[in-house]
C-alpha cells in the first residue's frame, strides 16, 4: 500500500522541488551523480509504510552517517563514465574492431574527436572502478554491516576475471586500438548487465553518502517505526530542519490522547511547529534522518494538512469554501478508516466568527471520535477549546505563550499545558505605527 500525500500537503510542508527555494529536497539533495540525484527524488514521492523495510533503510543511512566518507570521484568525472558508457557498440568484437579503425583513422584524416573521446571515456571508466573497488575495501569489517549485502554484489562484479584483467590497466591512459575496441565491447556488450548493476549500485551509494553527510552536518537523528498496530508517535525532541537554532518541543500520541488542540497568538510558531511534526513523520517513512531526538511511531498511511489554503479564482472558489472542500477531503480519507496524521492550521478563517465558532467545534469534535488518527487542529477560537475541555477526554490542549517586554511581544517557542488567551494582534498594529499614519 502507498503513502497517501497529496498536492496541496505537499505545497504545504515543502517537500518537494530541485528548484524550490528550502524546499526539504534540495536540503538533502547533494549528491554526485544525475542517477543519484534521480533516484532521491524517487525515495521522495514514494515514502514507505512497512515498519522494517523503514528501519531497514535508516539503518544503512546511519552506517554511512557514523563515517566520515565521500564518493571517491567527482560529479564531472562520472559524468565522463556516464557518457561513455552511453555510447553504443557493435553486438559482436569484430565489428568493434572495425568500428574503432574507422574512428582512428578518421581522427586523424578529419580530425574526428570521437576515437579520443573512446580512450578518454574508456580511461575514466577504470579509473572509477578501480576506485569504487578501493573505496569498498574500507567497508570490510568484521561484524556485519547494514551495507554487506550491495557491498557484496558490488565485489562479485568487480572480480569477473574479464572485467578485474581490464582494472589492471589502471595506470593507462591510452591503449591500442585493438585493446580500445576488445575492452569497449567487452564493457558495452558483454557485461552490459553487470555495468548497469554497478552504476545501479553507485546511485545509491551516492545517495546514502549524500544524505549521511546531512544528517551529521545538521545533527539529524533517526526514527524507529513501530507497527501501525501500535497507534503511537513519541518524541523527546522536535525542531523545524530549516531552523539553525530551532527551539524543540515534545511530542506525545496515541489512542487515548490522539488530539492536540494548539493555541497561541500570531507569530507564536504555531504553523512552523505543525509544519515541523509534518516534515519529521514524512521522512521518518522515508527512513531518512530528521530533526528530532528519540522519535517512535506506529505506521501511518499518509499525512493530511490545511495550512496555506488558496481560494480559485478558475473555480470561482472563495476562500472560505476552499477550506470546505480541504476538511471534506480530510474527512473522506479519516473516515475510510486508515491512519493518518492530519494538521488543520486556524480552520474556517474565511468566514465570520460566529459560524467559524460553530464549524470548528462541531468538526474537531467529530474527528476526535476517529482514534486511528493523530490530529493538531490551531486556532484563534480559544472558545472552542473551552468548550471541547467539557465534551472529550482524548484531547491535549497546548499553547505557545508570548511573554510581553512592554509592548514588545517576545515568544518561547515553547508548547505549555493549556489555552492560552494571548491576542497581540492589536498591539502588532500599533506597533508598527500603522494608525498613527492614518491620522489627519
Amino acid at each position: 500500500m502507498s503513502f497517501t500525500v497529496d498536492k496541496q500537503t505537499l505545497e504545504d510542508l515543502n517537500l518537494l522541488g530541485k528548484f524550490t527555494p528550502g524546499s526539504i529536497f534540495n536540503m538533502f539533495n547533494k549528491v554526485q551523480t544525475s542517477g543519484g540525484e534521480r533516484l532521491l527524488s524517487q525515495l521522495f514521492k514514494s515514502p514507505l509504510t512497512d515498519f522494517e523495510e523503514i528501519n531497514k533503510r535508516s539503518s544503512l543511512f546511519r552506517y554511512f552517517q557514523d563515517k566520515t566518507l565521500g564518493l571517491p570521484f567527482s560529479r564531472a568525472e562520472f559524468q565522463t563514465v556516464e557518457n561513455y558508457l552511453s555510447t553504443g557498440s557493435s553486438t559482436n568484437y569484430p565489428a568493434a574492431l572495425l568500428t574503432t579503425f574507422s574512428k582512428k583513422m578518421q581522427a586523424a584524416l578529419l580530425r574526428d574527436e570521437r576515437y579520443a573521446a573512446l580512450q578518454k571515456g574508456l580511461s575514466a571508466t577504470i579509473s572509477l572502478f578501480n576506485a569504487l573497488n578501493d573505496f569498498l575495501k574500507q567497508l570490510n569489517e568484521p561484524r556485519p554491516t547494514p551495507f554487506d549485502e550491495e557491498r557484496q554484489v558490488i565485489q562479485r562484479i568487480l572480480a569477473i576475471s574479464s572485467l578485474a584483467n581490464v582494472l589492471k590497466e589502471k595506470t593507462r591512459t591510452e591503449y591500442s586500438t585493438v585493446k580500445l575496441a576488445a575492452y569497449d565491447h567487452l564493457l558495452k556488450h558483454t557485461l552490459r548487465n553487470d555495468v548497469e548493476i554497478l552504476l545501479t549500485y553507485l546511485y545509491k551509494l551516492d545517495v546514502y553518502l549524500a544524505v549521511a553527510k546531512v544528517g551529521r552536518a545538521q545533527n539529524f537523528n533517526y526514527a524507529k517505526a513501530l507497527p501501525k498496530e501500535m497507534q503511537q508517535i513519541e518524541i523527546a525532541a522536535l525542531w523545524h530542519p530549516a531552523l539553525v537554532k530551532g527551539v524543540a518541543n515534545a511530542v506525545h500520541f496515541n489512542k487515548s490522547n490522539n488530539m492536540v488542540f494548539l493555541t497561541g497568538a500570531n507569530m507564536a510558531g504555531k504553523s512552523t511547529f505543525m509544519k515541523s511534526l509534518g516534515i519529521a513523520l514524512y521522512l521518518a517513512h522515508m527512513g531518512f534522518p530528521l530533526a528530532a531526538k528519540d522519535l517512535h511511531f506506529s505506521i501511518l498511511d499518509g499525512i493530511y494538512s490545511s495550512i496555506n489554503v488558496p481560494d480559485s479564482l478558475n473555480m470561482g472558489y472563495s476562500h472560505f469554501y476552499a477550506e470546505v472542500l480541504r476538511v471534506k477531503k480530510a474527512a473522506e480519507e479519516v473516515a475510510s478508516g486508515n491512519s493518518f496524521l492530519v494538521l488543520f492550521d486556524e480552520l474556517f478563517k474565511g468566514t465570520n466568527v460566529k459560524d467559524a465558532y460553530d464549524a470548528t467545534l462541531s468538526v474537531t469534535t467529530a474527528f476526535a471520535k476517529f482514534r486511528q488518527c493523530f490530529f493538531i487542529i490551531s486556532t484563534h477560537i480559544i472558545e472552542v477549546g473551552e468548550a471541547l475541555q467539557k465534551t472529550t477526554k482524548n484531547v491535549q490542549f497546548v499553547y505557545l505563550p508570548t511573554i510581553m517586554e512592554g509592548k514588545v511581544p517576545k515568544y518561547t517557542y515553547l508548547l505549555e499545558d493549556g489555552i492560552t488567551t494571548d491576542r497581540q494582534g492589536m498591539l502588532i498594529i500599533e506597533n508598527e505605527g500603522i494608525l498613527d499614519m492614518l491620522k489627519n
